[in-house]
């Protein structure tokens, strides 16, 4: 092996850490922002806030008490894993990928309180999945 090909593996190496690191930093941001955009949301909805609108009609309705929890749990377990993803933790990106999941579903099922914040937050969470599966171990580049 070539001292040229030996350099070029370890430069490309690093190029895809670097590329892996900053989609968790990315990841563990976004996921960081959409827990804590969540758990105002549940404190708001808690609180029986005014900027929710009523859907008298909707098939998967709550109480906005209940949905209020439910965002606040799911905004705080986010922000907690966020923390686990600066660590670059295994198990953070797993997690997160699963509570950014459970965070698109929250917000579809919350559409009519509260439409456009939901689809932004659906937006968000969709990033947080796709920068959390794109990232590769190093070891796992082949």
């Amino acid at each position: 092996m070539s001292a040229s090909h030996t350099t070029q593996t370890r430069s490309a190496h690093t190029a895809k850490q670097g590329w892996a690191s900053g989609l968790t930093a990315f990841a563990a941001v976004m996921l960081f922002l959409l827990g804590l955009l969540n758990l105002f949301r549940g404190i708001m909805a808690i609180a029986e806030d005014d900027v929710f609108v009523t859907t008298p009609n909707y098939v998967f309705q709550f109480d906005l008490t209940g949905w209020g929890w439910i965002h606040l749990i799911l905004g705080a377990v986010g922000i907690l894993l966020a923390v686990g993803l600066f660590k670059d933790a295994t198990w953070a990106r797993v997690a997160g990928v699963a509570i950014a999941a459970l965070l698109i579903i929250a917000n579809f099922l919350s559409l009519p309180y509260y439409p456009i914040w939901s689809l932004v937050m659906i937006a968000i969470a969709g990033f947080v999945i796709w920068a959390l599966c794109v990232h590769r171990d190093a070891g796992f580049d082949r």
